[in-house]
């Protein structure tokens, strides 16, 4: 059965919602597009490659490419275990949701919460993007200092970053169907930005295929020669495909959402994979010189005025702000509705307030506040950080990597003790193939996080002076984050678990079992 038009939900689009022991109480009014564009902006083809090419480039050379089919690759297993988990439970708080599911209460706070952590520090490091694009377009953007200064650009793109936050913010407070509006239209000139910039490349290459073999000799000194530089570069990879889990979270706010949440969810990361793996190899033909210094300061930036020369150059830059703007939109709603899910579950200090719904615009509106005062903070937090946009970017992609394993693991183990049930109905299954691609997940998922946390001063600490403290970072922080959060959910707030009285399922006349799911109740040990 398909779902009516506009905003009359098909009955069956909320019978998964009791299963977890909920009501349906956010407004669905997300079509097919919606959902995609939803996935395709967090992911943001102009924004990750744009914001870390410089850092992939000048650690890998142009061989760092090979980096972006091997991400792809990788996150494919994800994305299809994903789209399983969306066919099956297409619920906000999908990451959370899914490893509550799977494993258990326990396991689903901690994918829960790390993924909450990590959504906030991303969204201020989508913010900080701002600074790689607009001072290219104008110095007058350029509002600390001239850019030479060693604080100069760190300290403005926190100035620039925090604008585009607040606008974010009051966007995800207004509602799902402006998000909606701005996040489509948003995507599609991105998409259509995308296809040009292709074309403008092409016809300017001045150089063949075989750029993809040259390493610049970043691998002399490496420990490991040139796959330790590789393994460093490919953190420019890693930035951009992820977030594909958000077609998901918005589950319960889209029409036909087991059918359309998986296809977006796929469609969305091969689009990216297509037409970033294009930028990224023709900016690499077309570029006058590939010894240019600005390849390694300025990116793609440099590339696109270089090739296309100012007028058309910086009207594409114009469009990779668009993109900018509508991928931190995209971040900012996903932990808006992971915030929401767990809180509805009383998983979350002030719960019930944080799961309250404006009556107007049927959203929750104080966690779009409360994360747009949180991403704020880890911005002044850095702001004097030279290396600021490779630590914090980092940050974030160690934690989201670490939730996703969170719920591919347990799915695994679903799936070996026979526990794991894909949707029917002709909805989205790997069939015979899902042990050996979720099996590939979680070992794809364990080995990134191992490189990406790796102590390299390369990325945590590439500015003296240096300091063990902030080489070790990332296990650092990750560890603290991940610890500290653990032990104040098992010794306060698992106690408290359990739906919040006005977000339950109601059960049916004569009908036990909407009760006896132990999430409908405080769930006690």
């Amino acid at each position: 059965m398909t779902p009516t038009r506009g905003t009359n939900p098909a009955p069956e689009d909320d019978t998964g919602l009791a299963e977890f022991g909920y009501r349906p109480e956010l407004k669905r009014t997300l079509g097919n597009f919606h959902t995609f564009a939803a996935g395709i902006s967090y992911i943001s083809i102009l924004t990750g490659t744009f914001q870390l090419f410089y850092f992939g480039f000048g650690h890998g050379g142009p061989a760092y490419w090979w980096s972006w089919p091997m991400v792809f690759i990788g996150q494919l297993m994800v994305a299809l275990s994903f789209a399983e988990l969306a066919a099956r439970h297409p619920v906000a708080g999908s990451v959370y949701n899914w490893a509550k599911k799977l494993g258990n209460p326990h396991i689903g706070w901690l994918a829960g919460w790390m993924m909450l952590v990590a959504s906030i520090v991303s969204l201020a490091a989508v913010a900080l993007s701002y600074q790689l694009t607009l001072p290219q377009i104008s110095h007058a953007f350029q509002f600390v200092g001239d850019g030479t200064g060693p604080y100069d650009t760190a300290t403005n793109a926190v100035v620039l970053a925090t604008v585009l936050i607040l606008f974010t913010t009051l966007v995800n407070a207004f509602g799902v169907k402006l998000m909606a509006r701005i996040n489509t239209a948003g995507v599609f000139i991105e998409l259509i930005a995308t296809v040009v910039l292709i074309v403008l490349l092409a016809v300017h290459i001045v150089r063949g295929p075989g750029v993809l073999l040259q390493t610049h000799h970043t691998g002399a000194g490496q420990h490991l020669g040139y796959l330790g530089a590789f393994l460093t570069a490919s953190l420019a990879s890693a930035y951009v495909m992820y977030g594909f889990d958000t077609a998901a979270s918005l589950g319960e706010e889209s029409l036909d959402p087991s059918r359309n949440a998986p296809r977006a969810i796929l469609r969305a990361l091969i689009a990216s994979f297509l037409l970033g793996g294009l930028i990224l190899l023709l900016a690499l033909m077309s570029v006058g010189s590939l010894n240019g210094k600005g390849l390694t300061t300025d990116g793609l930036q440099y590339v696109v005025l270089n090739v296309l020369g100012d007028t058309v150059g910086k009207a594409m830059l114009w469009c990779v702000l668009i993109a900018v703007t509508v991928c931190a939109l995209a971040v900012h709603t996903a932990a808006i509705r992971l915030t929401f899910a767990m809180a509805r579950d009383t998983n979350l200090p002030f719960a019930a307030r944080l799961a309250r719904l404006s009556p107007r615009f049927r959203t929750p509106v104080l966690p779009a506040v409360i994360i747009g005062v949180l991403s704020l903070s880890v911005l002044v937090l850095n702001i004097r950080q030279p290396q600021i946009f490779s630590v914090v970017t980092s940050l974030g992609i160690i934690m989201i990597y670490t939730a996703y394993l969170l719920v591919t693991a347990p799915m695994l183990v679903a799936r070996l003790r026979g526990r794991w049930q894909p949707a029917g109905g002709g909805r989205f299954s790997l069939g015979r193939w899902g042990l050996p691609v979720n099996a590939a997940a979680v070992l794809w998922g364990a080995a990134m996080i191992v490189n990406l946390a790796w102590p390299r001063d390369a990325v945590y600490n590439a500015a003296p002076p240096h300091h063990w403290y902030l080489r070790w970072g990332a296990v650092l922080f990750v560890g603290l984050v991940a610890l500290g959060g653990f032990a104040y959910y098992w010794c306060v707030q698992r106690h408290r678990t359990g739906v919040l009285a006005d977000h339950a399922a109601q059960p049916a006349d004569g009908d036990d079992d909407a009760t006896d799911t132990p999430l409908a109740v405080p769930a006690h040990d």
